[in-house]
């Protein structure tokens, strides 16, 4: 009794589409329940997507610049917010369709598949947990200039996987999101100031007062440095042949262009007042003797170490 009562009801015909075209083309019950369903599905997922897009994504959109939201951190979430639009308008477009509970069926079909997709998602989700992290601690930015390990550059673009990061040598490094949480990232434009350390090595004859009066003097002299904290000058080394004279300057509104800019243009000022001061600045003399020739590294104009 059950086998032909189970017969019954798979030969109703359900649903208005079902039912126009079992009149109008007559076809089966069941094919006119199948394609029927199929319709359904792609009408109202379909109408539901489209709904989305022209009223949430805008609302959402409107809520992030509310906030003030850069474009670094709005990017991530209007996608987030398409993908929930689709999988809504998945989800009713499966009820509309008679296909029972979208929610259940993913749930059967992820219990199943779960071990799997974990080994083999296992550098995606790191990637994606990562750029997660990188949005809501805001390690750095759009346009900041970075360095990491061996590299440095500056971010032109942040997605939820790989960040974009363009060397100062015009190449683009396409690098996963977990290389830049793992380790130590240094942004040095992360404040709206950055200070600049710079050694001058002159010779032990020289006078040392004499040096750092020029040293300040071409800092306060330079437009770009701050006066405000002022310059500052410390013995840092005595080397084997030179003096270390630590500079300390500050910028404002800081930029690698600016950095190397205003650092190179203020070490030549300096090295010019030097040499019209008679001051030394130390270099490496090379002596041969039998034959063999030997160097002897006077100290150099160098920059400090962080």
């Amino acid at each position: 009794m059950t086998g032909p009562v189970g017969i019954a009801l798979q030969t109703e015909v359900t649903g208005a589409i079902a039912e126009l075209l079992a009149d109008t083309l007559g076809l089966e019950p069941q094919l006119a329940n199948a394609i029927g369903s199929a319709i359904t599905f792609f009408v109202v997922a379909v109408a539901v997507y489209l709904l989305g897009r022209v009223t949430v994504v805008p609302l959402v959109n409107r809520v992030l610049k509310a906030r003030n939201l850069d474009a670094h951190a709005r990017n991530p979430l209007q996608k987030i917010t398409g993908i929930i639009v689709g999988f809504a308008a998945i989800s009713i477009a499966f009820a509309f369709a008679g296909y029972g509970n979208i929610l259940t069926a993913i749930a059967t079909v992820a219990a199943a598949a779960t071990l799997a997709i974990g080994f083999a998602m296992q550098e995606v989700i790191k990637n994606f947990v990562a750029g997660i992290f990188i949005f809501t601690d805001e390690p750095f930015r759009i346009g900041d200039w970075i360095e990491w390990d061996d590299h440095a550059g500056v971010v032109e673009d942040i997605s939820l996987r790989v960040s974009r990061v363009r060397t100062f040598d015009n190449e683009l490094l396409t690098v996963p999101n977990s290389q830049l949480t793992d380790g130590v990232i240094k942004n040095p434009v992360a404040k709206d100031t950055l200070r600049l350390k710079f050694v001058f090595g002159i010779g032990y004859e020289d006078d040392i007062d004499e040096a750092t009066e020029i040293i300040i003097a071409e800092a306060e002299n330079h437009d770009g440095i701050l006066d405000d904290p002022a310059p500052s000058v410390r013995l840092t080394e005595l080397a084997d042949s030179y003096v270390g004279l630590q500079s300390r300057v500050w910028i404002s509104n800081p930029s690698r262009a600016d950095f190397v800019k205003i650092r190179g243009e203020y070490v030549t000022t300096v090295k010019n007042r030097f040499d019209e001061a008679g001051i030394n600045i130390p270099y490496p003399q090379r002596d041969v003797s039998g034959g063999l020739e030997f160097e002897n590294v006077e100290g150099v104009v160098e920059p400090a170490d962080d």
